[in-house]
């Protein structure tokens, strides 16, 4: 069900579509809040990338969202799912907000959104994160998709969609070396074999609750419960997913615990106390710690 606070116009004469007084809609925040890797900032309020096999550019406009060159039938088919734009932010702040250290970090991050991303690029995308930063993660999948993924056209410039499991296990280790990811690369190609042999089922994963799709993840060459964490919020919606990274950790210690604490004791936490909004809780504590270095 479409969430009716949002107003869609459509400028008829150039195939753009306006997102109308957009709140708990900031682009910074959803494309820099670590959960997503093929999105680039073109200028202060555009970005423009790549997800689903789709490029776009999208810009802010005061309030407004303006999604360039995309048909009626890509938006709703698509891109409004991909922004998630059936749920209701404004109530979910509201309800974490409750919890005092939430209540000043939402602020820093308000326009958060979880993007509802492919599975299969998900897991390859946090297979390269692991013992990596930022920078280097886009650089390594850029390099990947434009060797690998189909040439996509959009408004005179070419993109690559992201590779299949297909593609990518049809390939040798070796094939890999151009694109830089170290030994990560043996954990993609096994973990794309692995798909398309079916010996692991992208499809089943996708019908399990999150217990169950957790340790199907964990089956896969190279993904650890971080990994398996991060796919489950950002590809699966499992909102009860706390996924626990250095910034996590150091924020709930700072914030939580006062000590140094193991990853799984602050990931059990984080769904207990979170419940159901865990996953939000994650982002809005990720970007707080990120931006203000806190508990560094």
């Amino acid at each position: 069900m479409w969430y009716n606070k949002y107003v869609m116009r459509e400028i008829t004469d150039n195939k753009d579509f306006i997102l109308q007084n957009a709140e708990d809609f900031s682009l910074e925040h959803i494309f820099e809040c670590g959960q997503c890797f093929r999105w680039d900032r073109t200028n202060d309020n555009t970005y423009v990338g790549v997800a689903g096999g789709h490029a776009l550019k999208i810009r802010k406009e005061g309030k407004n969202i303006r999604f360039f060159d995309t048909s009626p039938s890509l938006f709703n088919d698509f891109w409004r799912n991909y922004f998630d734009l059936n749920t209701d932010y404004g109530l979910i702040k509201q309800e974490l907000s409750r919890d005092r250290i939430l209540a000043e970090a939402i602020p820093d991050g308000e326009g958060i959104r979880i993007l509802r991303q492919d599975l299969w690029e998900t897991i390859v995308s946090f297979i390269i994160s692991a013992s990596n930063n930022i920078p280097r993660i886009k650089a390594i999948i850029s390099a990947l998709c434009s060797l690998f993924g189909e040439k996509l056209e959009y408004m005179g410039e070419d993109f690559y969609a992201f590779p299949s499991a297909e593609r990518l296990a049809s390939l040798e280790e070796a094939d890999l070396a151009p694109i830089k990811a170290g030994f990560r690369s043996k954990y993609i190609i096994a973990a794309a074999r692995c798909a398309v042999s079916g010996d692991i089922s992208l499809e089943y994963i996708k019908t399990l609750d999150t217990p169950a799709a957790k340790a199907e993840l964990l089956r896969f060459y190279g993904v650890g419960s971080k990994v398996a964490d991060c796919t489950l919020l950002f590809a699966l919606h499992k909102t009860d997913a706390f996924p626990v990274d250095v910034w996590v950790k150091r924020i709930m210690e700072y914030c939580y615990f006062h000590e140094d604490t193991p990853n799984k004791r602050i990931e059990a936490f984080g769904r207990e106390t979170f419940g159901s909004y865990a996953g939000y809780a994650q982002q809005y504590l990720f970007y707080w710690a990120r931006k203000n270095h806190i508990g560094v």
